[in-house]
C-alpha cells in the first residue's frame, strides 16, 4: 500500500476555501511503483477521501433540478465493472467518475487581465466555489488547480519547450488518468468591444457536450439577462482532444464594466458558480 497525501477543499464556508493536507491510503494494484505522468499534481487535487465520501441518490425522472444527484454507481460492486474501462482505478482516490473541473492558467500565465485584475485568480474563485456547490448536492468533483501554480510546473514528461504546450498536454492527461463524466473548464472572456457581455460556452461538436453546454448556457444567461448562444469551439486544444464531453464556460467579460463587477466581488463568482452548477445538475437529470 502507498501512502500519498493529496490536498482537500473543505466541505464548509465556501468563501474561505483553502488546502488542507492529510493521509490517505491508496491501494496499488501491483508491485510495480506508479509511473502515473501526473502523478506530481495528483498529490495536490482537491479531493475528498474515500473514507469521507458517501453515495448520492440516484436521479429519478421527473427529480427537479434543486433535488438532484449524480447518476454514478450505488455500490462497490457496480463501481468494480468499470475496473476494466479505468485500469487506474487502484492508483488514485477515484472510485467513480468525477467533475472535472479545469481551472484555466494559473502561475505564469495569467490569462487575460484589466489592470491589476487578472484572469487566473478569477478563475480559481469560480471553480473553488462550483466545487463546493457539487459537492453539497453530492456529485463527485475534482479541481485540476487549487492554488496559483502553472499545471505545466508538474508536466516533467512532456518534451516540448513551450510552456503552454506542457499546461495543455497536462490538462488532457489528467483527464485520461482520472475517470471523467464531464469536463467543465472555467475562464474569462475579452472582447475590443467594451459593450459584449455575459457568459459564453463553447462545446465540442457532439451530442453530450451540445447539452451540456446549452444547460450551462440558459443558467447564464438567465443570470446577466443576456441571449448568448453557445458556440462549437473548434480550435480549442482541449475540445478537440478529449474523449468525454468537456465545455468551456467563459463566465463574463473582462472588457465589460458590469461584467467585471460580477467577476471580481464574492457575491458576483458565488452567482456565477450557482449558474453554471444548476446548468451541470439540469444536465445530468436530462440524461
Amino acid at each position: 500500500m502507498l501512502a500519498w497525501t493529496i490536498a482537500a477543499v473543505p466541505l464548509l464556508d465556501i468563501a474561505s476555501v483553502a488546502t488542507q493536507q492529510f493521509p490517505l491510503t491508496i491501494h496499488q494494484i501491483s508491485d510495480r511503483p506508479s509511473r502515473l505522468k501526473s502523478a506530481h499534481l495528483k498529490l495536490r487535487l482537491a479531493e475528498i477521501s474515500r473514507s469521507s465520501a458517501y453515495t448520492p441518490p440516484r436521479i429519478q425522472p421527473g427529480t427537479s433540478k434543486d433535488t438532484v444527484s449524480s447518476p454514478y454507481p450505488a455500490s462497490a460492486s457496480e463501481a468494480n465493472k468499470r475496473e476494466d474501462a479505468y485500469p487506474l482505478h487502484g492508483l488514485h482516490p477515484f472510485p467513480y467518475d468525477v467533475i472535472l473541473i479545469d481551472v484555466g492558467h494559473g502561475g505564469i500565465d495569467g490569462g487575460t487581465s484589466h489592470g491589476d485584475i487578472l484572469e487566473k485568480d478569477i478563475n480559481l474563485e469560480v471553480s473553488r466555489r462550483l466545487f463546493m456547490l457539487l459537492r453539497k448536492e453530492g456529485f463527485h468533483a475534482v479541481l485540476n488547480r487549487d492554488g496559483d501554480y502553472a499545471l505545466s510546473d508538474d508536466n516533467r514528461w512532456h518534451r516540448s519547450r513551450s510552456r503552454h504546450q506542457r499546461d495543455l498536454a497536462q490538462r488532457k492527461q489528467l483527464s485520461k488518468e482520472i475517470p471523467t463524466e464531464v469536463i467543465v473548464s472555467i475562464h474569462v472572456n475579452w472582447s475590443k468591444n467594451t459593450r459584449s457581455r455575459g457568459g459564453i460556452v463553447l462545446h465540442q461538436a457532439e451530442g453530450r457536450s451540445s447539452l451540456l453546454a446549452e444547460s450551462i448556457q440558459r443558467e447564464l444567461n438567465q443570470l446577466y439577462s443576456r441571449t448568448n448562444r453557445v458556440t462549437v469551439g473548434k480550435p480549442f486544444y482541449l475540445l478537440n482532444t478529449t474523449d468525454v464531453p468537456a465545455v468551456i464556460v467563459e463566465t463574463g467579460f473582462m472588457s465589460n464594466p458590469e461584467d467585471r463587477l460580477m467577476l471580481t466581488t464574492r457575491k458576483g463568482q458565488a452567482a456565477i458558480a450557482e449558474a453554471v452548477a444548476n446548468g451541470i445538475i439540469s444536465y445530468f437529470a436530462a440524461l
